[in-house]
């Protein structure tokens, strides 16, 4: 579900006018069934492709659909997928999200793990450029690191512990941590799989395959001196466990819930994202924060309560 309040005035409009189209909203039925690529869409509507691919533009710069880049018969093609299937919009001023009595959120900078132990091709970029050397492990120890706006390694994890402040006898509906994160290729390639695992509390939620390293344009927030030909942006993935299961997009993906994670037990909550030692695809990770790639957050943790 997607939640907005009067409050989040940028986005509402964003939303609101993503779903003012008569197009965008036919395009939204046929995603409700499947994913279906740009020239898959036309077909059906019947219109031409640069009509929905700049129809498809408003709604991924909304959030309320995502895109990936996948190899084709012929070069590569945009498949198209719906991120939420409800959007509850509150109109009442602090009622929402920013309602202390029901909402906690914190953003953890990609450069503030607490532990890692990762393996070549590996790497740092910070806020003016590469941390050097490159393919070193060691750099992910100096102080320079905490600046970090992308990371990336080919095996391992890195370890992040988030503060819990929730109010006493409060009852926590669910928790979530986003991110944007895709393969480590060598420069970038979009058919490139790699097994990514996230672990709460030290138990082992999920493993997605990120189909590719992504770098066929400029990321929507790189710098001018960002290097190209190279990882440019990644995907916004979303996992969520409440207390009946765990989901990724709100596709439901294991059975491991709230109780299993033991949330409350500690005033903290420890998220790792690695590539498990026995991964069939050993693809690497980059991490991207809040002022590189394509959406300006670091890695969220919201928790629903």
């Amino acid at each position: 579900m997607l939640e907005l309040t009067i409050d989040e005035s940028d986005t509402l409009i964003k939303v609101s006018h993503a779903l003012s189209s008569k197009i965008r909203i036919d395009i939204l039925k046929l995603l409700n069934f499947q994913k279906m690529n740009i020239n898959e869409l036309a077909e059906k509507l019947d219109l031409p492709v640069s009509t929905i691919a700049s129809n498809i533009k408003v709604l991924e710069n909304a959030d309320i659909i995502a895109t990936e880049i996948q190899p084709a018969s012929r070069g590569t093609m945009k498949v198209c997928s719906r991120n939420f299937d409800d959007v509850y919009i509150n109109l009442n001023l602090n009622m929402g999200h920013n309602n202390p009595n029901n909402y906690y959120q914190i953003e953890m900078p990609v450069g503030h793990y607490i532990n890692c132990d990762i393996a070549p091709t590996c790497g740092l970029i910070g806020k003016t450029g590469i941390i050097k050397p490159e393919d070193e492990p060691s750099i992910f120890f100096l102080p320079e690191r905490m600046n970090s706006q992308l990371l990336w390694f080919r095996k391992g994890f890195v370890d992040y512990r988030f503060p819990l402040f929730l109010p006493a006898n409060s009852v926590v509906q669910s928790l979530q941590f986003s991110m944007e994160l895709c393969s480590e290729a060598p420069r970038y390639d979009h058919d490139w799989p790699s097994d990514i695992t996230i672990w709460i509390n030290g138990v082992e939620i999920y493993t997605w395959t990120c189909p590719g390293d992504f770098g066929d344009r400029k990321g929507r927030l790189n710098p001018t001196w960002f290097p190209e030909n190279s990882t440019q942006y990644g995907l916004l993935k979303t996992w969520k466990i409440d207390n009946n299961a765990s989901y990724l997009d709100d596709v439901k993906v294991s059975a491991v819930n709230l109780l299993d994670i033991k949330l409350g037990t500690q005033k903290y909550v420890d998220l790792r994202v690695g590539i498990k030692q026995n991964a069939k695809n050993v693809g690497g990770i980059n991490l991207f924060g809040k002022e590189l790639g394509d959406y300006e957050q670091d890695i969220l943790m919201r928790v629903i309560y």
